[in-house]
């Protein structure tokens, strides 16, 4: 999808795969990977939350509910939402490593969507590919028939727009 301009949108998983897979293949790092699947690898670009290392209860002590995301102006998701400041629910212990973040900047993904409180990375892009957009958030937990998320209207646009 990357390598041939196919729109993309990851959520949550799919986001850290893709992050993984750009580590790998566009940075060289082909030792990238996540904690969540080989704890001790060598570049972890998907890493355990910070406050989730001491948890050893599982029950529901994953990053669980609405957090507040700031979007970067004149991106694909600024563009899908319309607003600087967007609220999601999230369910999940593992994000992006911002010790990595410069790296990918530099290399084309870019971090669009923040946490304001304490910066993790909730959505990336690759503004050079016709879309594709990596979120951390579940936006199908606010999705309805009636109503369907302006992150899932935005990507099935430009699937028809690829098409053409």
């Amino acid at each position: 999808m990357r390598e041939n301009n196919i729109p993309f949108l990851g959520i949550c998983l799919g986001m850290q795969c893709a992050v993984i897979e750009y580590a790998r293949n566009v940075l060289g790092w082909k030792d990238a990977h996540t904690t969540e699947i080989i704890e001790d690898c060598a570049r972890p670009v998907i890493n355990i939350m910070e406050d989730q290392k001491t948890v050893t209860d599982k029950g529901g002590t994953m990053r669980l509910g609405s957090y507040k995301c700031e979007l970067l102006d004149g991106t694909k998701i600024s563009e899908a939402y319309n607003e600087e400041v967007i609220n999601e629910r999230h369910r999940h212990r593992f994000e992006f490593n911002n010790a990595y973040l410069e790296d990918f900047e530099a290399n084309g993904m870019i971090a669009t969507g923040k946490n304001p409180e304490n910066g993790l990375v909730e959505v990336v892009e690759i503004p050079e590919h016709p879309w594709f957009v990596g979120a951390q958030f579940h936006p199908e937990y606010k999705s309805t028939v009636e109503k369907p998320h302006p992150l899932f209207l935005a990507f099935v646009k430009a699937a028809m727009e690829n098409k053409k």
